[in-house]
């Protein structure tokens, strides 16, 4: 492995520290001390994730004309700025808009990293990279909560003050993304296009299938803790409950290169099981029965990303490859949008287990639109144009 990606996933690890430590306990933070609503929390989520929804277009044209470990810095600058914020917030449009901006600069975290992996790796090295950053990223994101167990239960600090930590722990992660940016390939510049949304359209069942995950993983990041902290799951609960949705997702990764030799398979299996998850979630009154169901889905969201990436890379001109990554993510956004946009209402409308169960449902059609669509969900064996 070169130097350039131990450095991106370094990086990767940093960002998901910071994420796993602070992101739980927003929406619990939200509920009991700013008062937020279910509904609320939803448009907390939206507001996160809207950006994700258009800025990942620019941000992919962009890494086809900048340095991509320059954009990959100002991604961090933002992202550390946006959570120390959250520790002075004190209503929820403070913290909606505190969001838009972690939302922009995750647009500028995930795509340069894709991009520099990309183009670092060979062909036949490209999902296994791929999900050896997302695993480094899903590592840190597991470790966070322990260490917000720590901070709050044995050093007995704020929510406030582990915003703080969390930024500033954040921060460090600038230092490799700036060593990164002199190990960059430099890139060709090329006219503005948006021919990246029309490539996408060449991939309808991997975008049902995108959004359909994005979404279910939308609501688990935005609306579930308080689910959790209404059924009775203290702080300590929810963040041991995300360290082992953490470890299932590292399982998964670990196991990406194997499993993507059967990649319509899979897929198929990772859509049950969020599915499964999900109804498991309906019906759960212990932190056993509601880690099995984090697990299930933990591998599910985990799986999707690399295999459906690779579907898309594997068929696209390398020379566009950029491009493509930002109108990929641009999928995930909507998709993340969607998720807290109908689960949040559905939640104050409906009662707090509506979401999972209307999503179950959906979960189960998406599968058999997959088992149907099976030789589509292959990636192209042969060598890129």
């Amino acid at each position: 492995m070169n130097r350039a990606l131990i450095l991106v996933n370094i990086t990767g690890l940093i960002i998901g520290i910071s994420y796993g430590l602070h992101g739980p306990i927003l929406p619990v933070f939200a509920k009991n001390v700013i008062g937020a609503s279910y509904a609320e929390l939803g448009f907390i989520g939206l507001t996160n994730f809207i950006p994700y929804m258009f800025i990942p277009v620019f941000v992919g044209i962009l890494l086809d004309r900048f340095n991509n470990g320059y954009l990959l810095s100002l991604g961090v600058v933002i992202n550390s700025a946006s959570i120390y914020l959250l520790s002075i917030a004190q209503s929820v449009p403070e913290i909606m808009g505190f969001r838009i901006m972690t939302g922009v600069a995750h647009a500028f975290f995930w795509p340069p990293c894709e991009s520099i992996i990309s183009k670092e790796s060979p062909e036949k090295d490209r999902v296994k990279n791929i999900s050896w950053f997302t695993m480094f990223f899903v590592i840190g994101f597991m470790v966070g909560p322990l260490f917000g167990t720590v901070f709050l239960e044995e050093l007995d600090v704020t929510y406030r003050v582990l915003f703080q930590i969390t930024a500033f722990i954040l921060a460090t992660s600038l230092v490799t993304a700036l060593l990164v940016s002199r190990k960059s390939t430099k890139n060709h510049h090329e006219k503005f296009s948006m021919s990246s949304i029309k490539e996408m359209k060449r991939f309808p069942e991997v975008i049902i299938l995108l959004i359909f995950c994005t979404s279910c993983f939308g609501i688990i990041l935005s609306i579930y803790p308080a689910f959790l902290n209404d059924k009775g799951m203290s702080d300590s609960d929810i963040l041991l409950l995300y360290f082992a949705f953490g470890v299932s997702r590292v399982l998964s990764l670990a196991l990406a290169g194997k499993l993507s030799r059967r990649t319509s398979q899979t897929l198929i299996a990772a859509t049950f099981a969020v599915s499964a998850g999900l109804a498991l979630s309906v019906v759960s009154d212990s932190i056993i029965m509601f880690g099995v169901a984090l697990v299930l889905m933990g591998f599910g969201f985990s799986i999707f990303f690399p295999l459906t990436l690779e579907i898309i890379l594997s068929k696209t001109r390398k020379s566009i490859s950029g491009k493509i990554i930002g109108a990929y993510e641009t999928v995930f956004g909507i998709g993340w949008a969607i998720g807290p946009t109908i689960g949040g209402p559905l939640s104050q409308a409906f009662g707090d287990e509506a979401p999972y169960l209307v999503f179950c449902v959906v979960g189960i059609g998406v599968a058999i639109l997959a088992i149907s669509a099976r030789k589509k969900l292959e990636p192209k064996r042969m060598q890129r144009i």
